[in-house]
C-alpha cells in the first residue's frame, strides 16, 4: 500500500505539474513535450485503477498520434507565437474565473460519485467479473451490446475522412493524374506499334 500511495502521488504530481507547463512554457515545442509527459502519466494512474485499455488507448492515441501531430504542426508552421500571446494577458481574469469554476465543478462531481456513487463502498478498484480482463470484458461489450453504434461511429468517420479529402483537393494544370479506365481498357494494339526501321536511318516519332 504504501509502494502504491508513493506511486500514486508521484504520477499525480508529475500530471499536474506537466499540464501547467503546457500552459506555461514560452517555447511551444516544450509544451507538447510536456503535454505527452501528463499524457504517460495519466496513463499510469488508469492502470493503477486497472483500467489498463484506457490507459493503452492513452498512449497509443494521444501520445503516438495526436502529440505527434501538434509536434509536427508547430515545427512545420511559421508561426508568430509572441503576437498570439500580446493578448492574452487582459483575458487572463476571466480565464482563472473559468478553470476555477470547472475545479470546483469537478471536485463536487468526484466527491458525490465517490461518496454516494456505485463505488462509495468499495475498498479498491472493482476487478472485472470472472477470469476476463479489462479489455476483453469492454470489447465483448463494445462488439455485442453496441456494434451498430460502433459500425455508425466508423461510418461518420469515413465521411469525414472522405470530405476533408475532397476539400483539401486541388486539380492544377499539367500533373499528370492516374486514369484507372483508360489504363483497364488498354490493349495491346492501341499501347503498342511495331516500326520497321530501315538500316542507317532513325524513327520519327
Amino acid at each position: 500500500m504504501v509502494l502504491q500511495a508513493i506511486a500514486f502521488y508521484l504520477l499525480a504530481a508529475t500530471t499536474v505539474g506537466a499540464a501547467l507547463a503546457v500552459i506555461s512554457a514560452r517555447n511551444p515545442v516544450h509544451s507538447v513535450l510536456f503535454l505527452i509527459a501528463a499524457f504517460f502519466s495519466a496513463a499510469g494512474l488508469f492502470v493503477m485503477m486497472g483500467a489498463e485499455f484506457l490507459a493503452m488507448l492513452l498512449v497509443v492515441v494521444y501520445v503516438g498520434a495526436v502529440a505527434v501531430l501538434f509536434l509536427f504542426v508547430v515545427m512545420m508552421l511559421d508561426v508568430d507565437f509572441a503576437a498570439l500571446r500580446a493578448g492574452s494577458v487582459r483575458y487572463l481574469p476571466i480565464g482563472a474565473a473559468v478553470a476555477g469554476l470547472l475545479t470546483v465543478e469537478m471536485v463536487l462531481v468526484a466527491t458525490s460519485v465517490a461518496t454516494n456513487g456505485a463505488a462509495a463502498h468499495s475498498e479498491g478498484p472493482l476487478a472485472p467479473v470472472g477470469s476476463s480482463t479489462n479489455a476483453e470484458a469492454i470489447g465483448r461489450v463494445l462488439y455485442t451490446d453496441y456494434v451498430y453504434f460502433f459500425q455508425a461511429a466508423g461510418l461518420v468517420l469515413l465521411v469525414a475522412m472522405i470530405g476533408a479529402i475532397v476539400l483539401t483537393l486541388k486539380h492544377r494544370e499539367g500533373v499528370k493524374r492516374q486514369d484507372v479506365s483508360a489504363q483497364t481498357a488498354r490493349t495491346p494494339k492501341s499501347g503498342m506499334r511495331i516500326v520497321t526501321i530501315k538500316s542507317g536511318e532513325g524513327i520519327d516519332l
